[in-house]
């Protein structure tokens, strides 16, 4: 598994965005970016700047998925037929990780991807511990029986933060949570604007 380098709040300070729309940002108090250099004035973007900010956004808010994996997801959503920013968002929320985390189980997409690592998710009964787990309509994850007491999985269930999107069907009694459909762009419910055509162009120069 790739280990993350980066402060995960500094993602948020570099982007000058609320990417997770997570209280705790330091963009809430520090609307500006990281280092001695963050308060300088932005000149404005070209196309392709534009194009890297947006893929920097995407890849970001799946907790900084390697370029090879994000690279490899956006070849498959080419290859699919139909729009392939739509094709695109719809396999990066098919990711164990990202239905862990929709469904509320941990607080973070970067709390997601430890959970899965550590076996603590079951899909359809069988341990899986891989993140990046392409999860299928209709597939059950659940959290493990012997997990299902941790802390952060109850602190998690109780956040009001954020809700359990409509593709994600989720009973947090017996901690189970079935991919109901594969969502487009409209139904994920990001904090901030994401922009996946322009992921796509940055992609097709």
């Amino acid at each position: 598994m790739s280990k993350r380098h980066s402060v995960k709040y500094k993602i948020d300070r570099r982007l000058g965005e609320n990417i997770w729309g997570r209280p705790k940002s330091p963009l809430n108090a520090r609307a500006y970016g990281p280092g001695q250099h963050g308060q300088r004035r932005k000149g404005k973007l070209s196309d392709y700047g534009l194009q890297l900010r947006a893929k920097q956004k995407l890849k970001g808010y799946y907790g900084s998925v390697t370029e090879k994996a994000f690279k490899r997801l956006y070849t498959e959503a080419a290859r699919v037929k139909g729009d392939t920013g739509e094709n695109l968002i719809g396999l990066l929320e098919s990711r164990l990780d990202a239905i862990v985390y929709r469904a509320k189980f941990v607080a973070t997409v970067f709390a997601a991807r430890q959970f899965v690592s550590h076996g603590h998710i079951l899909v359809n009964g069988k341990r899986v511990n891989i993140p990046s787990y392409q999860v299928k309509v209709g597939d059950k994850v659940e959290v493990r029986e012997r997990s299902k007491q941790l802390a952060v999985l109850i602190e998690a269930t109780q956040l009001g933060e954020r809700d359990v999107p409509d593709y994600v069907e989720v009973d947090h009694n017996k901690m189970v949570a079935t991919f109901v459909r594969v969502p487009g762009l409209s139904d994920v419910p990001y904090p901030v604007q994401m922009e996946p055509n322009l992921v796509v162009e940055f992609y097709s120069r």
